[in-house]
């Protein structure tokens, strides 16, 4: 079968929910070994993981990662490469209403997905945002549940979403 020039074949998914959620302080946690594409290529599996330091660096720019200041929301993805390293990317930091204290304010607007890499294969989600009392918030070194920060349950995914789900 022959594919326009301009046309990508190819296809990145995760088929196998990897059950991943926020471990204790900034570690993450995986109840299943994952299985998955990138670009058309299997991954190597990640194996499952207990409480595993979450990346400190974006696998976009290489940096360490921005840190949110209070009422400031992102999102971060959590994926694999096809050499099946645990990655974290970003997405853009934005204001969020004026919370109380150590409660979150709600959305001015819905926070947007970073772009992913080309060896990325995403398996979670979750949107952080912090509160008026909130120190800075840095993903990867920073508590999941420090005072005045708030993680959503970590969205399980087969391929990322058009948008993150924030209700």
């Amino acid at each position: 079968m022959a594919y326009a020039q301009d046309s990508d074949p190819s296809i990145t998914i995760n088929f196998v929910n990897a059950g991943m959620s926020a471990g204790t302080t900034s570690t993450y946690s995986t109840t299943t070994a994952t299985v998955g594409v990138i670009n058309g290529k299997f991954s190597t599996s990640l194996s499952p993981q207990t409480n595993t330091a979450t990346p400190t660096t974006d696998a976009n720019t290489g940096n360490a990662f921005n840190a949110l200041q209070p009422n400031q929301t992102c999102a971060l993805v959590l994926g694999i490469t096809v050499a099946g390293v645990i990655q974290m990317v970003q997405g853009p930091i934005i204001a969020n209403g004026i919370g109380v204290t150590t409660t979150v304010g709600s959305f001015i607007n819905a926070p947007q997905f970073p772009d992913l890499p080309s060896n990325f294969q995403p398996l979670a989600y979750t949107i952080v945002q912090t509160a008026p009392s909130a120190s800075a918030w840095t993903p990867g070194s920073s508590s999941w549940t420090a005072s005045g920060v708030a993680a959503t349950t970590f969205q399980n995914i087969a391929q990322l979403p058009a948008r993150p789900q924030i209700a």
